[in-house]
């Protein structure tokens, strides 16, 4: 059977959130370990209650983690212990990376927010459908550039996505992305909100097309490095015949199967750009730091223009660049979200631009209890290390986090 391809935005989010479904000095990069609270115990009865193999979490304020911890098992069934310096799948919590690095390409002046998918692809012209000539960089960010939901090109089976007859990455993603652009959009480009994988790979390509770069490279390079990022990589983790980082597991018929890692044991890395990094969660917390102090003008990375053209929002929409934008009375106003899954995990950050507080909790599983466990387990995060009288304002139920 094949696997479904599921990067999946929302969740169930019981945060409040049920909407439309991201020579220069870096802050954020350092975390210093004292005072920080190892909340590994806490994660434990949640893990074990929800019936998960591993489950971690990690909390930031003010671009530093004040608190990190793993709790369970790598593999379920073997006795190896997660522990806080795992890496886990982010599933399309990616998108916002993607998306960042595109605004590392449009500051560097190699791409504009209007470059069009008929400038960057002239060879496509002949076969590319007429209504995605002028289909911008921004508009295929934010999800309305027209893309189809469905990730698998029509005429392709989902399978040989991992068997692109091109030798390169970069080869094979736009070979991918003229398989896309040569049918009719699925709606009329710039009109409707349509949560699309190929979209965000289309936008890969674009990079890799004007850099001469694959996305991962770009990545690792503009992104991860500047940021102190080490831990990222791409597809599942850890080694063949390992358990030297978490396992995925699939559920069948209630019973858990755990995946070991390998070339196949994610979805095809063709598709990378809108969901195959893992890295641990303190290095995940380095780039969602980044967001909030750029923000705040305490990262430069980017330009604090940047930042914020990344998180606004279109007329009506709530997806900005990679990124679900929400008010949220316990954020103190603007809120970043997003979730990813590739159906054998589970990642999801919740963040407050306002107060340079996130909370990022992520486990090597997907069941179907999964989102709002996770739910669940970021607002007791948020009810513990935020201000209690700023909890108090926003009066939510025990069943919203």
């Amino acid at each position: 059977m094949q696997k479904i391809v599921l990067f999946i935005i929302t969740g169930t989010l019981s945060l409040g959130l049920r909407s439309e479904l991201p020579a220069a000095s870096f802050p954020s990069t350092d975390y210093p370990q004292e005072d920080r609270d190892d909340i590994s115990e806490s994660l434990e009865p949640v893990r074990e209650e929800a019936g998960l193999p591993a489950l971690a979490a990690a909390v930031v304020r003010e671009g530093r983690v004040i608190a990190l911890g793993a709790a369970g098992l790598r593999k379920y069934g073997e006795e190896v212990e997660a522990t806080p310096g795992d890496r886990f799948h982010l599933g399309s919590c990616t998108k916002a990376m993607t998306a960042t690095l595109a605004a590392i390409l449009v500051e560097e002046g190699k791409l504009r927010w209007d470059s069009t998918l008929g400038d960057v692809f002239p060879e496509l012209l002949p076969t590319m459908h007429s209504d995605y000539l002028y289909v911008t960089l921004h508009l295929l960010l934010m999800h309305r550039g027209g893309c189809p939901n469905e990730t698998t090109p029509k005429g392709v089976s989902f399978v040989s996505l991992h068997n692109l007859p091109e030798e390169t990455m970069i080869e094979r993603r736009l070979h991918y992305s003229r398989l896309i652009l040569k049918e009719p959009p699925e709606e009329e480009p710039g009109t409707k909100y349509i949560y699309s994988n190929a979209g965000y790979v289309i936008v890969g390509s674009m990079m890799e097309r004007v850099t001469g770069l694959a996305w991962e490279e770009l990545l690792q390079e503009k992104l991860f490095a500047p940021l102190g990022i080490t831990t990222a990589g791409f597809g599942a983790m850890g080694s063949p015949g390992s358990i030297s980082e978490p396992w995925q597991h699939r559920v069948r018929e209630d019973r858990i199967l755990p995946v070991g890692p390998g070339p196949r044991s994610d979805n095809p890395l063709v598709i990378g750009p809108a969901g195959t990094v893992h890295m641990s969660l303190e290095d995940w917390s380095r780039f969602v730091a980044a967001h909030l102090d750029g923000r705040a003008g305490v990262n430069d990375l980017l330009s604090p223009e940047s930042w914020e053209f990344l998180h606004r929002l279109p007329a009506g929409g709530t997806y900005a660049c990679g990124w679900v934008v929400v008010e949220r009375e316990w954020a103190g106003g603007e809120a970043l979200t997003h979730a990813g899954s590739n159906t054998m995990n589970y990642a999801l950050v919740w963040a407050s631009v306002k107060k340079r507080f996130a909370v990022l909790v992520a486990t090597n599983i997907a069941k179907e209890d999964t989102p709002g466990v996770l739910d669940q387990l970021v607002w007791s995060l948020i009810t513990r290390y935020l201000d209690l009288q700023d909890l108090l304002k926003d009066q939510i139920s025990s069943s919203q986090p």
